[in-house]
């Protein structure tokens, strides 16, 4: 029932007059533009706000038209090509960038795809374009965007763009398996990968309140993927003077800006479709209001969820400090991949048990009973490991051992429970300095 329900909603794309569709692909665009202009001066507001500051208060009412000028300001900056580049790849990238974060956006839902608005006389769904494997499109298109920033690191013929362009690499490759497992546990409730069936499958109930593991795991994975603070590696500036964008200028480096602030806005609408209800109103609005999810109501709540999601973005950055980079792969590669294949496995078994025909009591017992005992055993493993290794090798005062930041040749920071040997200081020259003065004293009074 649920494949045939799937086919039946997916059947109201494709049917779109070619004007329809480019005048839908026109909005779109311009949603993406625009509330990214609307970020920008958003972010500036806030982080100010939360430092005690006034922020961008000159240009328009309220300092509102500052993304504006920002962009008037790079669009007449002297557009520089480094010497040493590869010019034909370094004037690719910033484009590579951009387009697939708006590429991404085209399978997002504004409103149920029945059918329920009407433009120019024509009735339409009130989103782009639907299939099966939507939410695999959205992966695709993500991925493509860190060949933008890999090339431009490689074709800038420097090695500090570089090193930021590898970082992000990496960064993506950690990231993105633990936001495609947290997708599977969407697949296994709503028995779709289409956006506008995963919308329709989370009524009552939204996913983040259903799956909260896989909702925690894909807001941490999109903060990663987006390469936004506290997760900002590949810019580091104090490390790599500015990450694989340092050697654009003008309207390329407003490429690259653009294309951070649009993927902002892209999985911020993903997290919406997939754990907020989409464009479905809030509870308290959904049950006092019957026509709240119908017309051009839907367009508004999705809207807000964005723009809240956005906020959680600004926030972070205003409040967390810049993770270190091996402290940043081990919550990729050690907490959230891990967790997230356990969770799926839960997941899985639970759905399926159900499927069967059994309890509450009975689900509870056969998946939560394995799942506290390999707690317990981990627990237990490493509460011997730490009794049985004293004389341990990870430097740390507390295990007997030293910590030497010249082993390798060049000096290398603490890692947490590490301390730095005292640094040999010179004896103080006080006393010397005042046997001196007196013996002065001494000469001049005699």
């Amino acid at each position: 029932m649920n494949h045939l329900a799937a086919y039946e909603t997916l059947g109201f794309f494709g049917r779109d007059p070619w004007w329809l569709v480019l005048l839908k692909a026109v909005f779109v665009f311009a949603f993406l533009v625009g509330t990214v202009l609307i970020a920008i001066v958003w972010e500036r507001k806030v982080v100010a706000w939360m430092q005690l500051r006034i922020g961008p208060n000159r240009h328009g009412p309220w300092g509102l038209l500052q993304s504006l000028a920002d962009g008037i300001k790079l669009a007449l900056k002297e557009d520089l090509v480094v010497t040493g580049a590869d010019k034909v790849v370094y004037i690719l990238a910033p484009i590579v960038c951009a387009i697939p974060a708006f590429m991404a956006f085209a399978v997002i839902p504004f409103g149920p795809a029945g059918d329920e608005i009407s433009i120019f006389g024509t009735r339409t769904p009130m989103q782009l374009t639907d299939f099966p494997v939507a939410l695999l499109y959205i992966l695709a298109t993500a991925s493509i965007g860190i060949y933008g920033i890999v090339l431009a690191g490689w074709s800038s013929g420097s090695t500090y763009p570089l090193l930021g362009g590898i970082r992000s690499a990496a960064q993506m490759v950690s990231y993105e398996i633990a936001m495609g497992l947290s997708f599977a546990a969407v697949f296994i409730y709503s028995g779709s990968m289409s956006t506008s069936e995963i919308v329709a499958s989370q009524q009552p109930t939204w996913f983040a309140v259903l799956l909260p593991v896989s909702f925690i795991v894909y807001v941490i994975a999109m903060v990663g993927e987006t390469n936004r603070a506290p997760f900002d590696l590949p810019e580091a500036e104090g490390e790599l003077v500015g990450g694989f964008n340092t050697e654009y200028s003008s309207l390329k480096f407003a490429m690259f800006m653009l294309a951070e602030y649009v993927n902002m806005v892209t999985v911020s609408a993903v997290a919406s479709t997939l754990f907020l209800g989409g464009w479905r109103a809030p509870w308290p609005v959904s049950v006092f209001w019957e026509g709240a999810n119908h017309g051009w109501w839907p367009m508004l709540w999705i809207t807000l969820k964005i723009q809240l999601l956005l906020f959680f973005f600004i926030w972070l950055r205003g409040t967390l400090p810049r993770l270190r980079y091996d402290q940043f792969m081990k919550l990729g590669w050690k907490v959230l991949i891990p967790v997230s294949l356990v969770w799926l496995v839960m997941v899985a078994s639970v759905r399926a048990l159900r499927n069967e025909g059994y309890g509450f009591g009975e689900v509870v017992l056969y998946v939560g009973a394995p799942i506290g005992a390999l707690l317990l055993l981990a627990l237990l493993r490493d509460v011997l490991r730490r009794k049985a290794e004293p004389d341990g090798e990870d430097g740390s005062p507390a295990n007997g051992g030293a910590f030497d930041p010249m082993a390798g040749g060049y000096p290398v920071p603490p890692l947490p429970g590490q301390q730095l040997p005292p640094v040999p200081r010179r004896r103080s020259r006080a006393p010397q300095l005042q046997d001196a003065l007196n013996g002065a004293n001494h000469s001049e009074g005699s």
